[in-house]
């Protein structure tokens, strides 16, 4: 079992930034690929970025390519989002996911946190 707590959400006025943290315990991310999902109100979640946790090979959705960089923390088990010149698009409830293999698919996630909320103004 692995648990996952987001943190880092807020609020934050468009070309801001924002880094959330994703800090797992029980079992260890070395056997995951972690991920980053967001859900906008009315609309399905969708994928955002994953990265290795053994290699730190990094993928990410075309929305957020350029813009948004996943790290991890060997010492800490914990994988961040560094978001930065956000958008009011970029509104969404985000969640933290790990995943036996490299996926975009949610499905294919084990386990998931509770997310945390992100809200861009204009």
């Amino acid at each position: 079992q692995v648990q996952l707590v987001e943190s880092g959400g807020g609020f934050v006025q468009a070309g801001g930034s924002l880094r959330l943290s994703c800090a797992a315990s029980g079992r260890s991310f070395s056997r995951y690929f972690a991920g980053w999902f967001r859900q906008a109100p009315g609309k399905e979640r969708e994928f955002v970025a994953r990265i290795s946790w053994n290699t730190g090979s990094q993928y990410y959705a075309d929305s957020v390519k350029g813009r948004f960089t996943m790290s991890r923390d060997f010492a800490k088990n914990t994988v961040y989002l560094q978001m930065n010149s956000l958008k009011p698009e970029d509104t969404a409830v985000y969640y933290c996911a790990a995943a036996p293999l490299p996926s975009a698919r949610e499905t294919e996630y084990e386990y998931w946190g509770q997310g945390t909320q992100v809200t861009v103004s204009s």
